[in-house]
């Protein structure tokens, strides 16, 4: 039977409790990795834990987002990692993700849409005069003649996206009870599975909290 793919998001620069949530996340009845974002990698020790990392699927979110250059330099700089998924803002423009894939080996190259913290509101505030669906329905397209590996988008537009990019799809914007906090565009696990997405990001529902309990509790949800 094909298991449900997870990424459970390391947001912290704790090793202690990252070394726990890897711990206690792993189940025979789901596909984990590991997602570490900009606050763990760019914190004394986190580098070196993910150097030391053996075994697991992981995932890199840098969300790179500069001049071309820069960013191939980045991607050349943290090779030693040997991190299975790297995020790039596809906003950073064609030139940068042709030529990020070209470096990124075999990393996957993931391009990232519109984040899941704005709304049609919010993009009218920064100036865009698109609304989220046409805005990362076009980056859909951009990230699939740049021949990118994956995309983040939320579960929301899995539909819209699938319609013009055939790989990975990685949908963070996940609540098992669509409390939102911080996020806006939200989807349960189940639904976003239903809509398409191949790998579900699910931060503190999972790590906050009885991470085990919270693990049995989200594979309950998916088997309902």
């Amino acid at each position: 039977m094909k298991k449900n793919k997870i990424f459970v998001a390391c947001d912290t620069n704790n090793i202690s409790k990252i070394k726990e949530i890897i711990k206690k996340t792993q189940s025979p009845k789901l596909k984990i990795g590991y997602k570490f974002g900009l606050e763990f990698l760019n914190s004394k020790n986190g580098r070196n834990f993910l150097s030391n990392l053996k075994n697991k699927i992981t995932f890199a979110d840098l969300k790179l987002h500069d001049i071309p250059n820069t960013c191939i330099s980045t991607i050349k700089a943290i090779k030693d990692l040997k991190v299975n998924y790297l995020t790039i803002h596809i906003s950073s423009g064609p030139e940068a993700l042709k030529a990020c894939k070209k470096v990124s080996g075999k990393t996957k190259l993931v391009g990232v849409t519109i984040l899941t913290s704005l709304d049609n509101k919010s993009l009218k505030e920064i100036g865009f005069n698109k609304d989220v669906r046409k805005l990362v329905y076009h980056q859909a397209k951009l990230a699939n003649k740049a021949k990118l590996d994956a995309i983040v988008c939320s579960p929301q537009e899995v539909i819209i996206v699938k319609k013009v990019f055939k790989k990975e799809i990685i949908t963070p914007g996940i609540r098992i009870n669509l409390k939102a906090n911080d996020q806006k565009r939200v989807l349960t696990p189940k639904q976003a599975f239903k809509n398409g997405s191949d790998w579900l990001v699910i931060g503190r529902p999972i790590t906050k909290g009885n991470i085990k309990k919270n693990i049995s509790s989200l594979i309950d949800h998916l088997s309902q």
